[in-house]
C-alpha cells in the first residue's frame, strides 16, 4: 500500500499512539464528570438556568487564564506544564466527589468546577502545541483525524458510563475523573519529546499581542475559529440535555429512566463523530476543505433544529448523532489549519487563542441556552440557536472568502512560508 495512503499511518508511530491513549482516558474521566456536574446541579435546583451557571463558571478560567497559558507554553516545557495542570485537576476531580458525598451547598459546587477548570486552562495549549512534535508533518491531518475519532470513543463510553454511575453513586463519576487524570500524569512521566524551537521567556503580553495579530493576520485561520466560535456559542444544545431526559423526551416505553437517557443523549453526538472520524481516516487528504467546512457546519445547525423540535428518543439521538458526526469534520479541518499554519514556537499561544475561541464558545453557549430556556422555552432555546447557526454561516461565506475557497489542507504548509512573517530571533531548543 502507498504509504501516503495508509489509514493507520500516524498510529504506527509509538510516541503518537501512547499518548493518544492516555489522552482518550482523561477525555472519558472529564466527559463522566460533566454528565455528573449537570445532572446532580439541575437534580438540586431544578432550574434550567442554574445548568448556564455550570457552563459560565468553566468559560470565565478560558476567558482569564488561557492566553497567559499560552504564552507558558511556548517559553516552558509543555510536557512538565501539562503534569502540574493535570495535578491541579486530580485534585479538584477529589474535592468534587468529597463535596457531593457531604451534599455541600451548590455554590461549593461551582467553586469547585471553577478551580477544576482553571487548573486544566493552564495545560490545554501545551496539549494541544505538542501534537505536532509526536508526528511527521506529512502525517497530521491523519493524526488528527485518529486523535478526533478515539476521543469520540472516549466521548461515547464516558457519558454511557457516567449515565450508569449517577444511577449509582455520582460521586463515582468525579472519582473516575480524578484517577484518569492521575494515570495520565504517570505516562507523561516517562514521556520525551524531540527537541523544537520555542520562544523566550520575556514580556508576556507583548507576546500575546504578536499572537493575535499572528491569527488577525491569517484570513483563513481567524475565519476558521471564529466560524466555530459563533456557530458553538448558538447551537450549544448539549447544557440543556438533563432537561430533554426528564422533562421532554419520553423514553418509558424503552424501559430507561431518565438518568440512562441522559447518557445515551451525552453519547450520541460522539457516536455520529465516531463514525465519522473513523470514515474520513480511511477517505483520501481532504481536497476541498473550506467548502467543506461551510457545509458541515450549516447542516450542525439544521440538526441542532430537528433535536429542537423531537420528543422522540430515536429522532434526538439521530439529530445528536448528526450534529457530532458534522461537528467532527469542522474539528478535524480547523485542528489541522491551526497547527499546520503556526510556527512551533508560537503554536502555544496560537492554540490558546482557538482554545478561547472553541473553548468559551462552547461554556457561554451552555450559558446562553440556559439562560434563554429559563426566560422562554427549552425548545425554543435550541432551534433558535440552530437558526442563528445557519445566519452565521451565510454572513461567513462573504467575510472569509479565502476560507471559502481553501482546498488541500497540505497547501497550508506552502502557504505558510509564502505569508509567514518574519519569526522572533529569539528562539531557543526545548
Amino acid at each position: 500500500m502507498n504509504e501516503r495512503n495508509d489509514p493507520y499511518s500516524a498510529l504506527r508511530i509509538p510516541l503518537f499512539r501512547n499518548f493518544l491513549i492516555a489522552t482518550c482516558l482523561v477525555g472519558m474521566g472529564t466527559a463522566a464528570q460533566g454528565l455528573a456536574i449537570g445532572w446532580e446541579v439541575y437534580d438540586r435546583t431544578e432550574q434550567a438556568l442554574s445548568l448556564g451557571w455550570v457552563g459560565l463558571v468553566q468559560a470565565i478560567p478560558m476567558l482569564l487564564f488561557t492566553l497567559p497559558a499560552g504564552y507558558l507554553a511556548d517559553v516552558f516545557d509543555r510536557r512538565k506544564l501539562m503534569m502540574w495542570s493535570l495535578l491541579g485537576a486530580t485534585i479538584s476531580s477529589l474535592a468534587l466527589g468529597v463535596a457531593s458525598y457531604y451534599s455541600a451547598p451548590v455554590e461549593w459546587l461551582y467553586f469547585l468546577l471553577f478551580i477544576d477548570a482553571t487548573f486544566l486552562r493552564f495545560g490545554w495549549p501545551a496539549r494541544s502545541a505538542i501534537m505536532p512534535l509526536l508526528v511527521p508533518h506529512e502525517l497530521f491531518e491523519n493524526a488528527v483525524k485518529w486523535r478526533t475519532s478515539l476521543m469520540q470513543v472516549t466521548g461515547i463510553g464516558g457519558p454511557v458510563i457516567g449515565g450508569f454511575l449517577i444511577a449509582i453513586s455520582i460521586q463515582a463519576a468525579y472519582f473516575l475523573s480524578a484517577l484518569s487524570s492521575a494515570a495520565f500524569i504517570l505516562f507523561l512521566a516517562g514521556m520525551r519529546l524531540p527537541p523544537a524551537p520555542r520562544s523566550q521567556r520575556g514580556n508576556m503580553i507583548g507576546q500575546v499581542i504578536e499572537g493575535l495579530r499572528f491569527v488577525w493576520r491569517k484570513q483563513v485561520l481567524l475565519g476558521a475559529i471564529s466560524l466555530d466560535l459563533f456557530a458553538v456559542l448558538l447551537g450549544g444544545a448539549v447544557y440543556l440535555l438533563p432537561i430533554f431526559a426528564r422533562d421532554i423526551i419520553d423514553a418509558s416505553s424503552l424501559g430507561l429512566e431518565p438518568e440512562e437517557v441522559l447518557g445515551w443523549l451525552r453519547a450520541a453526538p460522539a457516536a455520529g463523530a465516531c463514525v465519522m472520524a473513523i470514515s474520513m481516516a480511511y477517505l483520501p487528504p481532504i481536497q476541498r476543505a473550506g467548502r467543506i467546512l461551510f457545509w458541515s457546519v450549516a447542516g450542525f445547525g439544521v440538526a441542532t433544529i430537528v433535536f429542537g423540535f423531537s420528543t422522540s428518543f430515536w429522532l434526538s439521538m439521530a439529530a445528536l448523532a448528526l450534529t457530532g458526526a458534522l461537528d467532527n469534520i469542522s474539528m478535524v479541518i480547523r485542528q489541522v489549519i491551526t497547527q499546520m499554519s503556526t510556527p512551533n514556537e508560537m503554536r502555544g499561544r496560537v492554540s490558546a487563542i482557538s482554545s478561547i475561541f472553541v473553548g468559551s464558545s462552547n461554556e457561554l453557549g451552555g450559558f446562553e441556552s440556559g439562560l434563554v430556556a429559563q426566560l422562554t422555552t427549552p425548545l425554543i432555546s435550541v432551534v433558535s440557536g440552530g437558526i442563528g447557526t445557519l445566519l452565521v454561516v451565510g454572513s461567513w461565506c462573504g467575510l472569509f472568502p479565502k476560507l471559502l475557497a481553501l482546498g488541500p489542507l497540505s497547501s497550508l504548509t506552502a502557504e505558510r512560508m509564502a505569508e509567514e512573517p518574519a519569526r522572533d530571533s529569539r528562539t531557543l531548543k526545548s
